[in-house]
């Protein structure tokens, strides 16, 4: 009867938008099975807006992944020639980027699940048995929902510490730092998509014989 309390009140803590209530719901051990259901929702959401738009399939994370490394080198650029040029430095040009390349790790993250280049051991599992290979394949799936649902509550315990709290980012006077906190579940949110469109073609090329393991490429095409 507890866990059902905990497990509605964290549904009232976010139909309240008060991140103080959402820090307290979070404490619960609730929490882990409303990461689990959230982080599955979510996901086959995010993979139906895939089926629909392919282009979000193909370029979401790269495009986050890129613009989030231009605005590093842009600030780092400017910040070397604001400070031998001008004799200035921003407050913020020394913590904007930590920030910035968080983001893009992080989708970074949730791409290369989908290209498979996260220790796939392709060249042990080539040489094992169909039914081996799968086998593998799915533990992998289960492997990275676990970690995706154990990052997603923490995270989110974080975000909502970081909003109940109104800390902003150090050099800046308004800018919040869990506006770039929030981002991490959200790229994991990706990250589950991913996974489950991974296992959704790894049991179509089981039932139809095509080859189930692939040497994955950095940097590849999904």
């Amino acid at each position: 009867m507890e866990f059902w309390l905990e497990f509605g009140a964290i549904f009232s803590a976010f139909a309240s938008q008060d991140s103080y209530e959402i820090r307290n719901a979070l404490k619960s051990d609730a929490a882990w099975v409303f990461g689990a259901i959230f982080a599955a929702i979510c996901g086959l959401i995010v993979l139906w807006v895939y089926k629909k738009v392919p282009l979000l399939d193909r370029h979401l994370e790269r495009t986050i992944m890129v613009w989030s490394y231009l605005a590093i080198a842009f600030i780092i650029f400017w910040g070397v020639i604001d400070r031998f040029i001008f004799s200035n430095q921003q407050p913020w040009s020394t913590t904007i980027p930590p920030l910035l390349f968080m983001i893009m790790a992080w989708f970074g993250a949730a791409f290369n699940v989908r290209l498979r280049t996260h220790l796939s051991f392709a060249e042990f599992r080539t040489v094992m048995p169909r039914t081996g290979q799968m086998a593998c394949l799915m533990l992998d799936a289960v492997l990275w929902f676990i970690f995706a649902v154990i990052v997603l509550v923490t995270t989110m315990r974080a975000t909502a510490l970081s909003a109940s709290n109104f800390q902003i980012v150090l050099g800046t006077d308004n800018i919040m730092q869990w506006w770039f906190l929030i981002t991490v579940p959200m790229s994991f949110i990706l990250m589950v998509a991913r996974v489950f469109e991974n296992l959704l073609e790894d049991v179509a090329n089981y039932r139809s014989g095509d080859p189930m393991i692939k040497q994955a490429v950095i940097g590849g095409d999904v």
